[in-house]
């Protein structure tokens, strides 16, 4: 028996839905979810691990859609119920956020530095850093530089304004910066650097 072309394909054994998605729901939904996946993958470093806990935090928004559509800021209220469960999905597969810590080891800069081991240790070093800043600032960054978002559309994600994206990320700069021991000079010229983006 084939499907028609109008049916949408279900999982032999699952029920079909009974009751029609809120269009609201399904548009923000199709916006969000690729960038949520590659955030959840980016944490958890495991793609099947990302889906799971980025479905489970759209079922639980699509349970309280109504009132999620009253929040002053229903895009920062999702993006905190997707950290929220991404993180407990790391802790009940018994594992920490890895924060790509394997991405140092395939970075161009390890394939072309004078000093493998030492560029090794500096990435590895920075990725621990990172994972130390506040929730925002992480977020900030991993979305910034891990995902290769623009500051919109790292706003749009996290609910927050451009120059919010900004700002956040300038404070994580400075952070990082201080925590690796550069000096002020380099900390001012890195705060140019930054209002100029």
């Amino acid at each position: 028996m084939s499907q028609d072309q109008d049916t949408p394909y279900r999982p032999p054994g699952t029920r079909p839905m009974t009751t029609k998605l809120p269009v609201d729901f399904s548009a923000f939904h199709q916006m969000h979810r690729p960038a949520y996946i590659r955030w959840a993958e980016t944490i958890l470093n495991n793609r099947s691990d990302a889906e799971e806990a980025v479905d489970a935090a759209f079922e639980q928004l699509l349970k309280v859609w109504p009132d999620v559509l009253t929040k002053e800021n229903p895009a920062g209220y999702a993006w905190r119920v997707l950290r929220n469960i991404t993180i407990d999905t790391g802790k009940a597969r018994g594992r920490r956020p890895v924060l790509l810590d394997m991405a140092a080891f395939e970075t161009a800069a390890l394939l072309q530095a004078v000093d493998p081991i030492g560029q090794l240790e500096e990435s590895m070093n920075l990725f621990r850093i990172i994972g130390e800043l506040p929730p925002r600032q992480m977020d900030v960054m991993l979305l910034l530089h891990a995902n290769d978002l623009s500051v919109d559309q790292v706003a749009a994600e996290l609910g927050i304004t451009p120059a919010g994206v900004r700002s956040n990320a300038r404070h994580a700069k400075r952070r990082l910066r201080q925590t690796l021991g550069l000096d002020a000079a380099n900390l001012e010229e890195g705060h140019a650097d930054d209002i100029a983006r």
